[in-house]
């Protein structure tokens, strides 16, 4: 044991004693000290990394409240005592406040918003379904009638037609009500994000701020308000789908009307093309009855999903007893969504209580109990067509209210001030200044506009046709003009001879080429022009036109020869003598015994009549 003990062994095993405990305790670090010590030591058992103890203060974290817990308040309208309104000042100010200030509000309305208009509801003990059993003697309720069985029977279509065209004469003698009214001044506002109604009597489309559209666009923009169940106003035809006004008169007895438009193409094609009948379509009211199809269903989810995604601050629930299954749904949707918002308010306004379900439990924030036209009194807004919208109107409870607040409130109207500018004036006052115009000239333009300046006639300049490189044939039809005599015409005075400093300067116009081996030409032979003066026997031909200055040829200015201008193509009458009509003979200038080599020019070879080479020499 003692070979196999380390170098270690020799230290003592036994740990020190603890030492003891001071008498007095130290005060405790800082605030800062100890969350810098607590952090250090937290990071330093989770990382192996130091942290920066002076280092700034670790980010705080952001509180977040609790929403609020939503409690549901009842406002009860029924009783108009003072007292009554005092002991609910508050309910009757959220309601107010709501209809007053916000900005994105939801209304689904039915039938009972109409009642004070003299349209009956369904559901109550003097509604439809109550009513139109003892009429029409039905065994069932009245909602018989507005199921789609009742084109089944002849019966019942019959009760049917006689119900719709006694609803319609009611619709044509109705007024909208106080709080149509009111929903027609929001929607002026701007503030009736939509209006989702599902009475048929076509009163709150018949205002212009609330008209509506027929059919409803499955693609926005939509309209303010939306037909749930569709209106009395149009009729359509169950084959076509045509849409035309609803006419009471036509819905009498058993048979629906026939379509029109269905008639006319069927007498088209059955008496025109000769084809088969495809049958004509009836006629009915477009309004949706139960266990039917609603034809705008696609648009009206595409308006539900829109305004859902707007997120409105409050919805307002008014006059339904929520009974239809799409209603019911379109309603829970909306109340989660405004209610998801912390402003957001949802309201119920109704005569009975509030629907029983689960869905619908702790979904209002105020319910009304009343008259919805007792809730437009009390907010008392301005009409949608008042002109009046520089006023701001109240409430008698909101008069007396000021009152307590501030005192006596006085009514002060301001005068408009009179005008005594020219009341006190006494004479002629002096007129201001004439508008200053610009010169005018002559035409009738400012001086400052630059004038067009006629255009000088500039005479043609004579070109040598030579040096251009004219046809033979313009040569000469200049030629044959130029030698017709004219009357009144007075002669051009021949131009004088070229000097010698003119005759001795190069022209540089031309290429001079290599020098052309000398070819040896026959002896001049004469030869006899016959001219046109020759034959008609005239002694001296008449006189011509004085030639175009003809520039010397490189070979003459080079060996000084005479200054008498040149002929224009010298190698025309190459060793040939021509005659003149006066009787002198014309040498060639490129003859070799007289000017020897004629090789630097390019004048064109080869033999022309003669009469066209005196033409070009003259």
């Amino acid at each position: 044991m003692d070979d196999l003990s380390s170098d270690l062994s020799s230290i003592g095993s036994l740990s020190p004693p603890p030492s003891p405990l001071p008498q007095c305790y130290p005060s405790p670090a800082s605030s800062q000290d100890i969350s810098a010590s607590s952090v250090s030591q937290s990071s330093t058992e989770s990382t192996p990394d130091t942290v920066d103890v002076d280092g700034p203060p670790p980010a705080k974290k952001r509180k977040i409240a609790e929403p609020k817990p939503r409690t549901t308040e009842y406002l009860d309208l029924t009783s108009l005592t003072e007292e009554h309104f005092s002991s609910q000042k508050k309910q009757l100010d959220l309601l107010l406040k709501v209809l007053r200030k916000r900005r994105k509000i939801v209304v689904v309305a039915g039938a009972g918003i109409s009642v004070s208009a003299g349209i009956p509801d369904f559901r109550s003990s003097t509604g439809l379904f109550s009513t139109l059993r003892s009429e029409h003697k039905l065994k069932a309720s009245g909602k018989h009638l507005f199921d789609a069985s009742v084109y089944r029977s002849d019966s019942s279509t019959s009760s049917f037609h006689d119900m719709v065209r006694s609803l319609s004469h009611l619709v044509r003698a109705a007024h909208p009500t106080v709080f149509h009214q009111l929903l027609a001044t929001l929607a002026q506002e701007g503030r009736l994000m939509r209006l989702y109604t599902q009475n048929v009597d076509g009163i709150d489309t018949s205002l212009p701020p609330l008209a509506t559209s027929v059919p409803l666009n499955i693609k926005g923009p939509w309209p303010r308000t939306v037909q749930l169940h569709g209106g009395l106003e149009k009729m359509v035809c169950s084959k076509c789908n045509h849409l035309s006004d609803f006419r009471a008169s036509l819905f009498e007895g058993p048979e629906p009307p026939l379509c029109t438009v269905c008639e006319e193409m069927d007498s088209v094609r059955t008496n025109i093309a000769g084809k088969r009948s495809h049958g004509i379509g009836k006629l009915r009211p477009r309004i949706v009855l139960y266990n039917e199809h609603n034809p705008d269903e696609e648009a009206i989810g595409a308006v539900v999903s829109s305004d859902l995604r707007m997120r409105p601050d409050a919805i307002i629930v008014v006059g339904t007893s929520m009974k239809i299954p799409g209603v019911r749904r379109i309603v829970r949707e909306m109340c989660g969504v405004v209610r998801g918002r912390r402003d957001g308010v949802a309201i119920w306004i109704n005569q009975g209580p509030e629907p029983p379900g689960k869905d619908f439990e702790d979904c209002w924030d105020l319910i009304v109990k009343g008259n919805c036209d007792e809730v437009a009194r009390q907010v008392h807004m301005r009409r949608w067509d008042d002109d009046a919208g520089s006023f701001t109107e109240c409430t008698e409870w909101e008069v007396e209210r000021a009152k307590q607040k501030v005192g006596e409130v006085k009514v002060v109207i301001q005068t408009p001030k009179k005008n005594h500018g020219f009341d006190k004036v006494k004479g002629v006052l002096t007129p201001i200044a004439s508008p200053k115009f610009k010169p005018m000239t002559l035409n009738g333009l400012p001086e400052s506009i630059p004038q067009a300046r006629p255009k000088k006639k500039t005479k043609a300049k004579k070109l040598n046709p030579a040096s251009k490189g004219a046809s033979i044939s313009d040569i000469l039809k200049q030629h044959a003009t130029n030698s017709k005599p004219r009357k009144n015409r007075k002669q051009s005075k021949p131009r004088p001879a070229p000097s010698a400093a003119t005759a001795l300067k190069i022209n540089t116009a031309f290429k001079v080429t290599k020098p052309k081996p000398a070819q040896t030409s026959p002896t001049n032979v004469k030869t006899k022009v016959h001219n046109s003066w020759a034959a008609k026997d005239q002694a001296e031909p008449p006189p011509l036109s004085p030639l175009p200055m003809c520039p010397l040829s490189p070979q003459a200015a080079r060996n000084n020869g005479p200054t008498h201008p040149p002929l224009l193509f010298p190698n025309l009458h190459k060793s040939q003598d021509v005659t003149s009509p006066v009787g002198t003979k014309v040498q060639g200038v490129c003859d070799r015994k007289r000017s020897g080599s004629a090789a630097g020019t390019i004048s064109p070879t080869g033999r022309l009549p003669p009469s066209l080479a005196l033409i070009m020499n003259e």
